[in-house]
């Protein structure tokens, strides 16, 4: 019984000071060792709880607190389940709900979590992508305009600060499988896990970091994606172009400029280049035969009066990609340049499934 009393005191020792000894082990160990031996500990915790309670009756108010420490709950926020709404549509509703709000759909398209992103818009003006599942109950939410609905102060245009303030620290990482990513590494986005679902707050850098998009999506879904980066397919290639397309004229909306038209030939153009960066290991407006984007069109035989190129490189999805390619000064020009017409996207893969992006913007 000693030896027992012992090793009980031993194990608890080790977990209620975990907090001093187990970060400065995650600046040690990489990810792939030391979450392993948090979750076994959490495990063996809580299996040598449930030993104590069969044993020691008169000690439940102690397993209690032990429990809840180790489910570390979400702060209580005194809201409803869902913190946010986007044009009264929310994680959880039926599609028929869904389009007796926003109507008919004007594109679906694949997205990195196996699903549709199903694009729903007058003109790009109330621009919403929503994703079902197989049962057509709402799993993911994406608006870049000023459709955000919440039971707190945030809203579009709110300042990073008050996202913080309402719903505390961000994220730092996002686990996959076995490893942790690091996310946030630029502070142009904030990933929050609040309650059942994960919501990434982007903001803008060039309006004072102000709230300018949201992405809300069901938490079984996100860890059902166990790696970073989706397999590549030619579904989600064109998928992720399609996104583009539509994520960049919901943009210029927002600024009031025209909307882009879809131009099938220098898509090719841009697919090109995006494959000859993938296979070549090279991200450069210039390709290694020496070959500027307007060369390329050319080349194509594509007319043009003006033209500009964006690339992204390594972002998970269309929306990440957009996103940093609005907080950055030259790309935001092009995608906000009220002479330009007609635009096509290329994505390709290289051999570890992260995207390249070619944007070919141009007036003829």
């Amino acid at each position: 019984m000693r030896r027992f009393i012992l090793l009980i005191a031993v194990v608890v020792i080790v977990f209620t000071t975990r907090h001093i000894w187990m970060e400065p082990a995650k600046e040690l160990l990489p990810a792939s060792i030391i979450d392993p031996i948090q979750r076994d500990m959490d495990s063996s915790v809580d299996h040598l709880s449930d030993l104590v309670q069969s044993i020691l009756p008169n000690q439940n108010s102690l397993s209690q607190t032990e429990d809840k420490e180790i489910e570390r709950p979400a702060p209580e926020l005194g809201t409803p389940d869902q913190l946010f709404s986007v044009h009264n549509t929310e994680l959880g509703d039926s599609r028929t709900d869904v389009e007796n709000e926003l109507g008919e759909p004007m594109r679906t398209s694949r997205n990195e979590y196996g699903l549709d992103w199903v694009a729903y818009h007058d003109d790009y003006h109330e621009f919403v992508m929503v994703a079902y599942d197989a049962q057509d109950s709402v799993k993911g939410l994406y608006t870049n305009q000023d459709l955000i609905s919440s039971t707190t102060p945030i809203e579009y245009g709110t300042s990073k600060d008050v996202v913080r303030e309402q719903l505390g620290e961000p994220e730092a990482y996002m686990r996959k499988g076995l490893y942790r990513y690091e996310v946030n590494q630029d502070q142009e986005y904030d990933l929050f896990q609040l309650g059942d679902s994960y919501v990434t707050v982007f903001y803008d850098k060039h309006q004072d970091n102000m709230v300018t998009a949201i992405q809300l999506i069901d938490s079984n879904l996100e860890q059902s994606k166990k790696e970073l980066y989706t397999q590549a397919s030619n579904e989600l290639k064109e998928g992720f172009e399609y996104q583009l397309f539509d994520l960049t004229n919901a943009s210029r909306v927002n600024h009031g400029l025209g909307v882009l038209t879809w131009d099938e030939q220098v898509r090719e153009t841009a697919r090109n280049h995006s494959s000859d960066m993938a296979e070549n290991q090279y991200f450069s407006h210039t390709n290694p035969q020496g070959q500027s984007p307007f060369d390329r069109m050319e080349q194509d035989d594509i007319s043009f009066k003006t033209a500009g190129e964006n690339l992204a490189y390594g972002q998970m999805s269309s929306i990440f990609a957009h996103e940093g390619l609005m907080n950055s000064q030259g790309h935001r020009e092009n995608i906000l340049q009220d002479r330009f017409l007609r635009l096509g996207v290329g994505v390709a893969f290289n051999d570890q499934s992260q995207p390249y992006y070619t944007e070919n913007f141009f007036t003829s």
